[in-house]
């Protein structure tokens, strides 16, 4: 990732977390909801493509969340990056596609529908600077739970 002519290096850690049951139903309904915003935004660009044959692009579909969050309040518990960055996998995929398209080099492999357990993982794009932080407690230095 090009910056001012050199490169950036992006970082990702991953965490064991220890979430207690509530901290755990949370993690679990914000899991559901990505995915369930992950597979409409899916069908929105098939949809609209088949249509209109009309390719709709990420900023279009980001254009959209603050109408998302309004209709639909257990969207509203989601924070907004992590929202976005659902959109961006869902970019990612479609720009994955089109790039095995144009190579012509076996198959290319439309993105797919994310079922139940196929959908994994959410990130906090700026965690720290957005009061999502890791709290060391419970019984010893190894359980960590996720504070917002």
């Amino acid at each position: 990732m090009p910056c001012h002519g050199r490169q950036v290096a992006r970082r990702a850690f991953k965490y064991r977390l220890y979430p207690t049951k509530p901290q755990q139903k949370d993690l679990e309904r914000t899991l559901e909801l990505c995915r369930q915003l992950y597979n409409a935004a899916l069908q929105e660009r098939r949809e609209a493509y088949k249509k209109a044959k009309k390719s709709l692009s990420l900023h279009e579909q980001k254009r959209w969340l603050p109408e998302i969050r309004a209709d639909l309040p257990e969207y509203q518990r989601v924070h907004s990056q992590v929202l976005q960055d659902v959109l961006q996998r869902v970019d990612r995929a479609f720009q994955g596609f089109f790039r095995r398209v144009r190579a012509k080099g076996g198959k290319a492999g439309y993105p797919r529908f994310k079922g139940k357990g196929r959908y994994d993982s959410f990130t906090f794009p700026q965690a720290y600077a957005t009061g999502v932080k890791l709290q060391e407690g419970g019984s010893g230095c190894s359980s960590t739970a996720l504070v917002r």
